[in-house]
């Protein structure tokens, strides 16, 4: 298959329906754009209605008839941990593309290669784990229950991680039988396209493993709304996310929804700084903060809030942006239109009197057309303020005050989202207090995320969806119970 080479010529890719590369049916292409120069350096196939219409029927197939559907459990697992194997021996590529399309540092980018081999070799050993029970009931009966395939699952992958996304679903629902059809984000794409290819070799049966390009209102529209699927998963906006919602409610199928967050990090006057400190910058700088998860409001005892707000000064001032392959501490953001988006935030901030206490700089080599964005850290930030309850989706550090426990809580739990937490103390009644308390699906004590979290139950609460990914749960998220009763007297 034709590749870009790296210099700057634009390569043709194509999606992956029924074991083939195809074309959109209509012909159309899209382009690819890297956000470390703005310049044009792949094109991809726009498809539509008819292109999904056609990965369904052959995930269909697949599920039903195929040699998909006369596989063991164990089969199942053994072509995940070959597809593991095949990830890790191209994981420089995968990492190439990601780092590219997306724009991250090519140090992240080799961070998510790794993690989706994780998955599928997780998931690959948890494939003949899935069991059922038996169920004591009335004498003379026997009553037992199957977690079964859903069948077809419609998978709607983001541009901020295209590679590790895919990798928690594909994984979860391939282990547990159903076929896949994917329609990833238009922005940043190429390593999933490229994962499906990897997919053909290690084994996997043609139609199990879909991958259609193309936009969301088009492509995206059309497979969450398409009748003959059985489960949909999204991540992205609470926006989109109830839109993908309706369009499966009219076909009465169910969905996993991870719909962002605007996760607190707690830090009481006992905590260690000293260790707490780079993990707090780490956690919104990652990705150029354009992460669900992403640690974008710190709450500080308000006798360390000076130290604190000093100490994160220091270190966002030397931050530096730049282009994906230059690997500094943050590369652009993904496009554009997130450019003025973010853009768009900040200044809405400053307008209303928050002060930036630091901002991180550019690199003076870098490309003129990229979408580059300074790492900002805001303090004090108003409890009001949009810009401490909306989600930025940018390299935007909020910092308040608090003067107890309980208002820490409360001003944690004060947005529409709960997705991830962070709680920082030495007390251990407190952490648990805390942990409990919090309205989040993950709360990590003294650090925050844990080497991708493969195996960690992974959603949330309110604004932030519902349904989980990741660890052994994801399996009953793309499974359902069958009862078998047997009567013998």
């Amino acid at each position: 298959m034709e590749r870009t080479d790296g210099s700057g010529a634009i390569a043709p890719w194509y999606g992956i329906v029924d074991g083939e590369r195809r074309e959109a049916i209509s012909g159309e292409r899209l382009e690819v754009v890297a956000p470390s120069d703005g310049t044009v350096f792949a094109t991809i196939p726009r498809g539509g209605e008819r292109d999904i219409d056609a990965a369904v029927a052959a995930a269909r197939v697949a599920f039903a008839t195929g040699p998909w559907a006369r596989l063991s459990a164990s089969e199942r697992g053994r072509l995940l941990l070959k597809l593991s194997g095949l990830v890790a021996v191209h994981a420089e590529e995968i990492a190439g593309l990601e780092s590219r399309d997306t724009g991250k540092p090519i140090s992240q980018g080799r961070a998510d290669a790794a993690a989706l081999a994780r998955y599928f070799e997780f998931y690959g050993g948890a494939a003949d784990k899935l069991m059922g029970e038996t169920i004591p009931i009335a004498t003379g009966h026997t009553a037992m229950t199957l977690r079964e395939p859903l069948g077809v699952v419609g998978s709607i992958v983001p541009w901020n991680y295209p590679a590790q996304i895919l990798g928690r679903v594909a994984g979860a629902a391939l282990a547990a039988g159903n076929t896949l059809v994917v329609k990833p984000a238009e922005d940043a794409c190429l390593s999933v396209i490229r994962v499906a290819e990897l997919a053909l070799e290690a084994g996997f049966p043609a139609g199990v493993l879909n991958v259609v390009t193309g936009l969301g209102a088009e492509a995206g529209a059309a497979l969450a709304g398409h009748p003959n699927i059985d489960f949909v998963t999204f991540t992205g906006s609470p926006e989109v996310g109830t839109l993908i919602q309706r369009a499966a409610a009219m076909n009465h199928v169910g969905c996993t929804l991870e719909l962002g967050g605007k996760s607190p990090q707690v830090v009481f006057a006992d905590a260690d700084l000293d260790a707490a400190v780079p993990v707090l910058v780490k956690a919104i700088v990652q990705n150029a903060g354009q992460t669900c998860s992403a640690g974008s409001r710190i709450l500080v005892e308000r006798s360390i809030f000076d130290e604190l707000v000093a100490r994160l000064a220091d270190r966002f001032a030397a931050l530096v942006a730049g282009p994906h392959d230059a690997d500094l501490d943050l590369g652009p953001l993904v496009s554009a239109r997130q450019k003025a988006r973010v853009g768009a935030r900040l200044a809405g901030a400053e307008a209303a009197g928050i002060r930036v206490v630091a901002r991180g700089s550019v690199a003076a080599n870098a490309p003129a057309g990229g979408f580059y964005q300074e790492a900002v850290l805001l303090a004090p930030v108003p409890r009001e303020a949009p810009i401490w309850r909306e989600e930025v989706f940018g390299p935007v550090l909020c910092v308040t005050p608090f003067d107890d426990e309980a208002e820490a809580i409360e001003l944690s739990n004060a947005t529409p989202y709960g997705l991830v937490a962070g709680v920082w103390t030495a007390n251990g009644a407190r952490q648990m207090r805390c942990a409990r308390a919090i309205r989040a699906g993950q709360v990590f004590v003294n650090g925050y995320g844990a080497g991708g979290g493969v195996e960690l139950p992974f959603g949330g609460f309110k604004r932030s969806g519902h349904g989980r990914e990741k660890g052994f749960e994801a399996l009953m998220e793309f499974t359902a119970t069958k009862t078998i009763v047997l009567t013998h007297g």
